[in-house]
């Protein structure tokens, strides 16, 4: 580890307890109904979805779901994306800006990530929220919990980030949504509650909720009672989960629930549809990569039942000492979802999934980078395939180089600035 990145780690919580002492001026200055999203993987999509149904009633955390980001976020700025001397302009400004800035609407909706420990504690002790969804448990930067296993305080990574997590629910005043097929979040919830006395409501959502699925490369249909949730594109079947806590809010907050998204605007990167070259389908899912959300989307993919799939996996990264586990695990989802071709890129994914597959009748190449994937593409496709892409590596330039309209670009994860340079000095133009 640099000296930077140990400096930066050292003294990440006091410099976020200053920028959240002038952050809170403004917060408190607003004083709105807090719902907070938090979870592994899904956050992003259940944020959008959640403003799809309230609209201007609320202000939404886009792009801010750290300790630093929200803090920024409540004073109507945002972090560094260039320069590191913006470093300086935030010191000075947030506080001026704290003095007068107030954000509008009735609900703040937050997305809170939990990267690292204590910063679930760190925010819910702040926001105090009023409802919190914790929406999905999984190893979602599992190298920052493994101190905490090392020094014995837990058992194993997956409850060092279970209880990072459940920090929100043990400073939420009204309402708890769970998925409570998840044993170690139903856990979590029960010792909060023997141990904290907290008054709000837990309510548990469950997978049998789902009466219906149908999906298509196009379109995703969702029966849960009697209600029918429609999207134009392909969406997982575990996205159930989140709409049943959806629709079991709205009911909360006394909001007429719309089950057509048809027109809802995805986050970037998170089972977007776009028309590829001479003919290709290309299912954009590259915005992040743990073992959960890849088998869910894997899952979803062999739903779609097409003929010639393709599957592009990148690298999981941020996984630590259990990386060889998780990418093991990553090849039986993909042996199980028998697609026709498979593209691994990255190195973790050469040295430990391939030779899993390798073992199958699946034709499976392992390559370095996203160009030689692109070159492989170009060569082999007909035009008939459906190609899902799903992970690390910059798949989002494959997809990018890959796109029939190439406005679509826009559409794609990673267009800020930052990413761009960093696309730019791997030769990725």
């Amino acid at each position: 580890m640099s000296f930077v990145a140990k400096f930066k780690k050292k003294f990440y919580f006091v410099a976020a307890g200053y920028f959240r002492f002038f952050a809170n001026l403004s917060f408190k200055r607003w004083h709105p109904r807090v719902i907070a999203i938090t979870g592994s993987v899904g956050k992003t999509t259940m944020l959008h979805m959640i403003e799809y149904q309230l609209g201007s009633r609320a202000h939404y955390s886009h792009d801010a779901n750290s300790a630093f980001g929200i803090a920024f976020d409540l004073v109507g700025t945002h972090g560094v994306t260039g320069s590191k001397l913006r470093w300086l302009w935030l010191i000075l400004m947030v506080p001026i800006k704290s003095l007068f800035f107030t954000r509008q609407g009735e609900f703040y909706v937050v997305e809170i990530d939990g990267e690292r420990p204590h910063e679930t504690e760190f925010l819910a002790k702040w926001l105090k929220p009023e409802v919190t969804l914790w929406i999905s448990l999984g190893r979602s930067h599992a190298v920052q919990y493994e101190n905490q296993v090392e020094s014995g305080e837990f058992r194993d990574i997956d409850r060092a980030i279970t209880h990072e997590f459940a920090m929100l629910p043990e400073h939420t005043s009204h309402k708890i949504y769970i998925d409570g097929d998840i044993y170690l979040m139903t856990k979590a919830l029960e010792k909060i509650k023997k141990h904290h006395h907290i008054k709000a409501e837990v309510i548990e959502c469950h997978k049998s909720d789902l009466k219906g699925y149908v999906i298509t490369p196009t379109s995703t249909d969702y029966i849960i009672g009697k209600t029918t949730f429609h999207f134009s594109s392909p969406q997982p079947r575990d996205l159930a989960i989140q709409l049943t806590m959806l629709e079991k809010l709205l009911k909360y907050l006394q909001v007429k629930l719309n089950p057509d998204f048809s027109n809802m605007t995805l986050p970037p990167g998170r089972s977007s549809y776009f028309e590829g070259k001479n003919g290709l389908t290309l299912i954009d899912s590259s915005y992040n990569a743990h073992l959960i959300s890849v088998e869910s989307i894997l899952e979803m993919a062999k739903q779609m039942k097409a003929r010639h799939l393709w599957l592009i996996i990148g690298d999981m990264i941020e996984q630590g000492k259990i990386e060889g586990e998780e990418h093991a695990k990553l090849a039986e989802a993909i042996i199980d979802t028998n697609p026709e071709q498979v593209i691994l890129v990255g190195r973790r994914t050469k040295r430990y999934t391939k030779p899993i597959i390798d073992k199958t009748k699946i034709n499976v190449i392992a390559l370095d980078n996203v160009k030689e994937a692109l070159k492989y593409i170009e060569k082999h496709t007909t035009g008939k395939e459906v190609l899902v892409f799903k992970g690390s590596q910059y798949l989002e330039w494959l997809v990018e180089k890959l796109l029939a309209r190439p406005a679509d670009a826009k559409k794609l994860p990673r267009r800020e600035p930052v990413y761009i340079k960093r696309r730019e000095k791997r030769g990725l133009n």
